[in-house]
Parts: structure tokens; C-alpha cells; sequence
């Protein structure tokens, strides 16, 4: 087992280890995919608990993204 230090943290550490042999392009790819939908998927939960807490719905959404939030340049104040 290697022991590394700062400034890796101990996650990044742990993953190390787990990978302390040659994998071929197949299966790190797999292995990236694999994380990539995770964290993917962590967010969806995410953002599905915030529509939720809110009682967020479609029609909401559409008129929010039909407001016209910015102030024109002229309107800025020196």
C-alpha cells in the first residue's frame, strides 16, 4: 500500500489505493462512467428536494424563464 500525503485528501488517497494496478482503457473508462452518473444522479436528488421544498411546478418554471430579469446599461447608476 502507498502512503501519500497533502495535498491529496484521504478520499483521494483511498481511491488510489483501490487502483494499485494497471487497469486497461476499457475498464477505466467504465470506472469514470460509473462516477460520472453517480455524482450525476446525486445532484438530480438534489435539485428534485430544492422543485419540492419550493412546491416548484412546470408552469412556474415557464414563467421564470420568461421574465426579463437584467436592468438596461442606461438604467445602471454611475
Amino acid at each position: 500500500m502507498v502512503t501519500l500525503q497533502a495535498p491529496l485528501n484521504k478520499n483521494q488517497i483511498e481511491i488510489l489505493n483501490l487502483f494499485n494496478r494497471e487497469l486497461d482503457e476499457q475498464d477505466l473508462i467504465a470506472i469514470k462512467r460509473l462516477i460520472v452518473r453517480y455524482l450525476a444522479n446525486k445532484v438530480t436528488a438534489m435539485a428534485d428536494e430544492i422543485w419540492d421544498k419550493n412546491n416548484w411546478n412546470e408552469d412556474y418554471m415557464n414563467e421564470l424563464a420568461n421574465t426579463h430579469l437584467r436592468t438596461k446599461l442606461s438604467d445602471k447608476k454611475p
